[in-house]
């Protein structure tokens, strides 16, 4: 089977971005880059393109110009184990970035990421339809997802 690898158009910060990423994502690298050399296309020794590895994960960038920036019609998931993961992700991919709400955030770079905690799968998914709407109510009221939250509102304790 053949494999999917993403590959993210960024303006200029290629380089950069994936310094960044492979710092904060476990059992990362950058594979390499690809640079211009004195036939162009630009500066000699600007990256044209590279690739990196997020968590096991191969992806390939290019620094292709402003003519498409990131949007959230494309986010990356995190599942995350608990709640101190979750906080990990956020703090690091919201700096310099932006957060949104149920868990979706932008970081520096404007690339979307979905930071989301197993317990709220279990939550929303629960054959109680009273309680996964109660998790899901609370949800929609949060920006990074606190589990404990979660379960308050499951408790019918939790109001924002």
């Amino acid at each position: 089977m053949p494999s999917i690898t993403p590959s993210l158009w960024f303006d200029h910060d290629l380089e950069e971005a994936a310094a960044f990423y492979t710092s904060v994502f476990p059992n990362s690298r950058i594979e390499g880059f690809n640079r211009t050399t004195e036939a162009g296309p630009g500066e000699p020794g600007t990256v044209l393109s590279g690739s990196f590895v997020l968590d096991g994960a191969r992806f390939i960038g290019i620094n292709g110009g402003p003519q498409f920036p990131f949007s959230e019609a494309v986010s990356f998931t995190i599942g995350c184990k608990d709640q101190d993961e979750v906080d990990y992700y956020w703090e690091r991919l919201t700096d310099g970035g932006e957060e949104s709400q149920c868990g979706w955030c932008k970081d520096r770079f404007g690339l979307s990421w979905q930071i989301v905690p197993d317990r709220l799968y279990e939550l929303i998914g629960d054959p109680d339809r009273a309680r996964a709407a109660a998790a899901t109510q609370a949800m929609y009221g949060m920006r990074k997802i606190v589990v404990a939250d979660l379960e308050r509102a499951v408790a019918g304790e939790f109001t924002r």
